[in-house]
């Protein structure tokens, strides 16, 4: 598969099958999001691999968009990493997680898994749960796993703006 069916190939998986994911699998995903890009190469991503039954009854009880996966990549920011634009109260943090998640979620469909970004959650909550480090900010949940037999995209998956709504040249 070509990148751009990959990239139409993915959707939000909101329904996952209970087969726990192999750790191949799970580190094809996990490398795939350590060598995405970020800011001056500072990497602040931080990935927190929930799995555990104890730890996924902790995530059933901070989002009700677990979607019965078998496990659920905290995606965080290291605030003592993260680039700091030197004149302006600007930081990419966030930007740097999002493209990791980007090509973790890309990734896994590669490999036959589904996964869904989730921003539903409180991320002191999920930090408090976890007992996360202050300095380490909760920034997306990634529910990963293979998807039920009848998963399906959303109704609005394919509603695409048009490019002509999308790009202006300059």
């Amino acid at each position: 598969m070509n990148f751009m069916e990959l990239a139409k190939a993915r959707y939000s998986v909101r329904k996952f099958a209970p087969t726990p994911v192999t750790p191949e699998k799970l580190n094809i995903v996990l490398e795939a999001a350590r060598v995405a890009p970020s800011a001056k190469n500072l990497q602040p991503v931080h990935i927190y691999v929930v799995q555990s039954q104890e730890e996924m009854a902790k995530m059933r009880e901070l989002t009700p968009c677990h979607y019965g996966a078998p496990m659920v990549l905290i995606f965080a920011k290291n605030i003592q990493e993260e680039w700091r634009h030197p004149q302006e109260d600007l930081r990419s943090g966030a930007e740097d997680v999002a493209i990791a998640v980007t090509h973790a979620m890309l990734a896994a469909t590669d490999v036959g898994l589904g996964s869904c970004w989730v921003k539903f959650f409180v991320p002191q909550e999920v930090a408090r749960a976890y007992n996360l480090p202050a300095h380490i900010v909760p920034v997306a949940l990634l529910p990963i796993g293979y998807a039920a037999a009848d998963a399906a995209p959303a109704d609005r998956h394919t509603q695409r703006k048009d490019l002509k709504e999308l790009v202006t040249y300059l």
